[in-house]
């Protein structure tokens, strides 16, 4: 006799929030609203990075570089105080004041790929300037590209690229992050069931211990000054772990600031008002409540039902640690500039990622001193999980290295919008 669980993946409930399809018109919308760009008017949980808050982030990663998390070490710096991950631009956002959208941008987007799911595959970072407590960071994004591609996973599927421009208050460029998302269709990953084989890990103690020997095996460079001249091409960049994964880790990347917008998950009464404005996104679990479509991430019943065999974790944890493991190498001096990532395989709850990574190349350019490295994540099963290359400028010769120029074309981009931005508050306020 079927459990009610079991019962729950074939009710009308569950059928209806798998039966959403990519259509061909909306691939065609979604086409036209390439090249639009328009002021990010959501407030994240994080609006303003502060000593206290870089280092709930940092620890939501489990990161614990002291350059993030103690004030009085990171004084001794270069920087003269705490400054934040770079991927942390990715979380903090104030709103951007902007014109309306046009009508005919509206129309487009009205249900557009309305039930269908969203995975991060992948992302993009140029940095242009460091994260200071008592910064705020403004933001405008549009989409840059809309490819439709055939997934194993789940048949049809849409790749697009967004770009956020992340603008601190003094009008500069931050940061420019493009994100790769994957739209796929919950019933044709459903029935294909690729994953479905995969079985939950589970680990001995013996097992446990050596992971436990990887995490006390792991350094941070800090203010030990790694030289460009002292690096070679095959260098390795050690091994870090990332796991056993649980919903704990899902919990504290959350608690340390990463947040739920633009669905904005929450609690009893705005959980009712919320589930008025996007009801699509609410599906009722196996005790007939309503809940969010994205506790994949922590439900392994909705993850099956879409599926996967368990739940998994977010593709931007992942990008995080990848950060974590970075600058963890490069120390206190040197600077990651540039990432590029590929969420290749789902990250499930009881699996353990180990981090590696070598040097690639390295070359003297707009008179820094760079090294270009590839970082792989591998999990216990032994699948690519992550492939990456990043690029970080070292110090050389007691010569600091610094953050590059702005493009001219994004920077007078992202004054134009600062501009307007500034100009409808000052309106607002005269109201």
């Amino acid at each position: 006799m079927a459990t009610k669980s079991e019962d729950i993946l074939q009710s009308d409930e569950w059928k209806k929030a798998v039966d959403y399809a990519i259509t061909d018109e909306d691939i065609e919308r979604q086409k036209k609203l390439v090249g639009f760009y328009e002021p990010a008017k959501t407030r994240e949980y994080i609006q303003t990075a502060t000593t206290d808050n870089i280092r709930n982030f940092s620890h939501g990663n489990g990161d614990d570089n002291p350059l993030y998390c103690e004030p009085d070490y990171a004084r001794t710096t270069r920087w003269g105080g705490v400054i934040a991950p770079g991927m942390m631009a990715g979380i903090i956002n104030a709103p951007m004041m902007g014109d309306p959208i046009p009508d005919e941008i509206k129309a487009l987007r009205k249900s557009l790929f309305r039930g269908v799911h969203v995975f991060v595959s992948g992302s993009t970072w140029d940095w242009y300037r460091p994260i200071h407590p008592g910064d705020t960071l403004y933001s405008y994004h549009g989409e840059e590209s809309c490819e439709v591609k055939q997934s194993e996973f789940s048949g049809r599927s849409v790749i697009n690229v967004r770009r956020d421009v992340k603008i601190n208050q003094r009008g500069e460029v931050v940061a420019v992050y493009r994100i790769l998302r994957v739209l796929t269709e919950r019933k044709t990953a459903a029935k294909k069931g690729k994953y479905a084989a995969i079985e939950p890990a589970t680990y001995t103690d013996e097992q446990i211990a050596d992971i436990d020997a990887v995490y006390a095996d792991e350094k941070v460079q800090g203010a030990a000054r790694r030289d460009f001249a002292s690096v070679q091409i095959g260098d390795s960049l050690g091994k870090m772990a990332k796991g056993p994964l649980t919903v704990t880790d899902v919990i504290c990347f959350h608690a340390g600031g990463y947040g739920f917008v633009p669905y904005a998950p929450t609690v009893g009464r705005l959980a009712h008002k919320n589930r008025k404005r996007i009801a699509p996104f609410y599906v009722k679990n196996e005790y007939g409540i309503p809940d969010v479509a994205q506790r994949l991430h922590w439900d392994p019943k909705w993850a099956q039902a879409i599926g996967n065999p368990m739940a998994y974790d977010y593709g931007v944890m992942r990008e995080n640690y990848l950060f974590h493991y970075l600058s963890d190498w490069a120390g206190d001096d040197g600077i990651v500039l540039h990432v590029h990532d590929e969420i290749r395989k789902f990250n499930y709850m009881g699996d353990t990622q180990f981090v590696t990574g070598e040097v690639i190349a390295k070359r003297e350019e707009g008179g820094q001193n760079l090294v270009d490295v590839a970082v792989r994540f591998t999990n216990q099963r032994g699948d690519e999980t992550v492939r990456a290359t990043a690029t970080i400028a070292l110090p050389s010769s007691g010569k600091l290295p610094l953050y590059p120029d702005v493009p001219r074309d994004l920077q007078e981009q992202a004054a134009t919008m600062m501009a307007r931005h500034w100009e409808l508050l000052a309106a607002s306020k005269r109201k």
